[in-house]
């Protein structure tokens, strides 16, 4: 028997689905891409090319809901699958693209380098509990316009698990296509076992930009999966009743399904998104507020209903420091989330809004996430009878810390954290030397990246991705990249 979370009525989910399906025809979707709209018209939609507008009948996003695949997965650099999206499988990724770090020295938020991005890589690889990479950062000591790009050559460079990314550009799209290309061998090697994912972000209310728009249907050429990111604001740029939002939030994943299928049916498409409840007092975005899960719950529930692959940022805190308040917010988005079955989980180590990334926060999630996976596997009964037998032999003796039952089964039953979880006696605990959550922290990340196994890539494939990286940084007028640390 699995847990499992569900936040809205049948009832409501078809009206949510109802009334997004209404949205889409009227207002209908501004869709800023020429080729989109000429895909739409041919299928039947109304478009108004000046206003660039387009308004589609239901029959087909009715289509293209039945064309989208209801899973696929994600491979690893060695060819196994070890990502599946799809039913209530539920897996776990960092959150990607902050524009800060946590300094671990001075606790202070600053810009991410070279070397923080690597050794950010090398610890997610470390980390059990965590199922895919992400293009975490961006690197401050490169140029802006190959920044997108260069976050995926450096974790090809260093990474085994398949990765959760994104293009800023148009142009930069197809370099970071070439990487994964030449990683894997080959194009029809890259859509037969994908090792990445591409977000893809509707712009709220109903707006489809040119490079986004053009990055799906990309991808959707390419059969690389997309990963729909719609962020409506509640009271901001999307209604403040979070059932309304919800709604909005389902026209614009219905539009990007319809150009994804239209581009390519049968292209794997993500049902997923990063909304916010809208701080009214501070002007901000929490990502952490009980209203934002509530939303990603619901829209995950809609995309469930619409049996296709789900995704949600949650699991952050909008903390600027890991203390109590990073702790108590990112264990309630990680254990919504994981109740809810969402595919792929982004946002561990994320805080300061979805903008700052934390090594120290990364493996503090870890244990959180490891917790919401012993809850997913929920109560067995491991023996007939269960404890009848046992029990009776025991009788009133309570020595079943000797007995070989527990033994045989402790493991499987309990969830044991690493030693960031303090479980000490207090007198236990000062003999240790009485450290901080932060400072057990600090010392797990330490322990992980001296346990890192180097990439299995070859010598060649890694100067062929500096070569396909450098041409693009000397398009943009960059005469070196920096140094590639160790593997």
């Amino acid at each position: 028997m699995r847990p499992i979370f569900k936040i809205l009525s049948d009832e409501l989910v078809n009206q949510i689905i109802d009334e997004a399906l209404g949205l889409l025809l009227d207002p209908g979707v501004r869709v800023h891409n020429h080729e989109a709209l000429e895909l739409l018209a041919a299928a039947g939609a109304d478009v108004d090319s000046e206003m660039q507008v387009a308004r589609i009948p239901e029959d087909i996003v009715r289509r293209a809901l039945e064309t989208a695949p209801s899973e696929f997965y994600l491979y690893s650099l060695e060819g196994e699958p070890v990502v599946h999206y799809g039913g209530d499988s539920v897996q776990f990724d960092p959150g990607s693209a902050a524009i800060t770090i946590l300094d671990r020295e001075t606790q202070q938020l600053r810009a991410p380098m070279t070397d923080d991005f690597v050794n950010f890589v090398k610890l997610v690889e470390t980390i059990p509990q965590l199922d895919a990479q992400s293009t975490a950062m961006i690197c401050s000591d490169v140029s802006e316009e190959i920044g997108d790009l260069y976050r995926l050559y450096l974790a090809l460079n260093y990474m085994r698990k398949p990765i959760i990314t994104g293009a800023f550009g148009i142009d930069t799209w197809w370099t970071m296509k070439e990487l994964l290309v030449a990683t894997v061998g080959g194009e029809a090697e890259l859509a037969s076992k994908p090792i990445a994912v591409f977000d893809v972000c509707p712009s709220p209310p109903l707006l489809w930009s040119e490079l986004t728009c053009q990055n799906l249907i990309d991808c959707a050429r390419a059969e690389i999966p997309a990963e729909l990111v719609s962020m409506p604001l509640a009271g901001a740029t999307a209604p403040v009743t979070l059932a309304a939002a919800v709604i909005q939030h389902a026209a614009e994943c219905m539009s990007g399904v319809t150009i994804c299928q239209l581009s390519q049916e049968g292209a794997p498409i993500v049902w997923g998104g990063s909304p916010s409840a809208f701080d009214m007092r501070e002007g901000t975005t929490p990502m952490a507020a009980v209203g934002t899960w509530m939303i990603d719950c619901a829209y995950t529930q809609v995309g469930k209903a619409l049996n296709l692959p789900t995704h949600a940022y949650l699991g952050m805190s909008d903390a600027k420091l890991v203390d109590a308040q990073c702790g108590l917010e990112s264990a309630g988005g990680t254990l919504l989330a994981a109740l809810a079955g969402v595919n792929m989980v982004s946002g561990a180590g994320m805080m300061d809004f979805e903008s700052c990334q934390s090594f120290e926060k990364l493996v503090i999630d870890a244990e959180i996430i490891g917790m919401a996976k012993r809850l997913l596997a929920g109560i067995e009964a491991r023996e007939e009878p269960i404890a009848l037998s046992l029990i009776r032999k025991m009788g009133h003796r309570a020595e079943y810390l000797a007995e070989p039952h527990t033994l045989k089964w402790f493991r499987d039953e309990f969830y044991i954290p690493s030693e960031i979880i303090d479980r000490s006696s207090l007198d236990g605990w000062q003999k240790k030397g009485a450290k901080t959550a932060w400072q057990r922290a600090a010392e797990r990340v330490d322990h992980l990246l001296s346990s890192y196994q180097p990439s299995p890539i070859s010598d060649e494939l890694r100067t062929e991705l500096r070569s396909i990286t450098m041409k693009a940084a000397q398009n943009v007028g960059m005469g070196e990249l920096p140094p590639l640390p160790d593997a």
